[in-house]
């Protein structure tokens, strides 16, 4: 068990991308789908920290252990609502599960949502991570069973059959 005092939650650096990447595979194993990681260091430097950032992270630390856990979220738009902020992935390393790191970095996502005026927070759990749908209960969330996840993977993007007409608008 950590002791509290020795944890650290800070925004994270460029320099945290590789420990970053480790942690996102470490997940992807946790839900049973390592071959879907296809994202790089190369793309998190050009996406998180590039002339056009499109997501930003916290990071749960000790001097000790170092990094043990990510927030990694960014800004999205609800036609309804407004400016919201969608917590991507809440990840802690399995041997600092249950030390309550994951509250102290979704209470940084939190505050991130406050601080950016967002109206709302979004996050997804997987149906079978009981353990996740138990922390996202005792700390009040609502999970809503009405909604279902839509997605267009990259290959399915490619093979999708746009309008030529949209598609030159598009690319004015």
């Amino acid at each position: 068990m950590l002791a509290p005092a020795t944890l650290r939650i800070r925004r994270g650096t460029e320099a945290d991308l590789p420990r970053v990447h480790e942690l996102i595979v470490e997940l992807a194993v946790y839900e049973r789908a390592p071959e879907e990681v296809t994202n790089t260091l190369a793309d998190m430097r050009r996406d998180g920290f590039g002339p056009q950032p499109i997501f930003g992270f916290f990071v749960a630390e000790t001097a000790e252990q170092g990094i043990l856990g990510i927030a990694l979220f960014y800004t999205a738009y609800s036609t309804w609502k407004g400016r919201m902020l969608y917590l991507e992935d809440l990840v802690v390393t399995e041997a600092a599960r249950g030390t309550g790191i994951g509250r102290k970095l979704f209470d940084a996502v939190v505050a991130e949502a406050r601080r950016t005026g967002a109206h709302r927070l979004k996050w997804q759990v997987l149906a079978w991570n009981e353990p996740a749908i138990g922390f996202y209960k005792r700390i009040g969330a609502n999970l809503d069973p009405e909604w279902h996840n839509g997605n267009l993977t990259a290959a399915d993007l490619q093979a999708y059959a746009c309008d030529p007409t949209v598609v030159a608008a598009v690319e004015l």
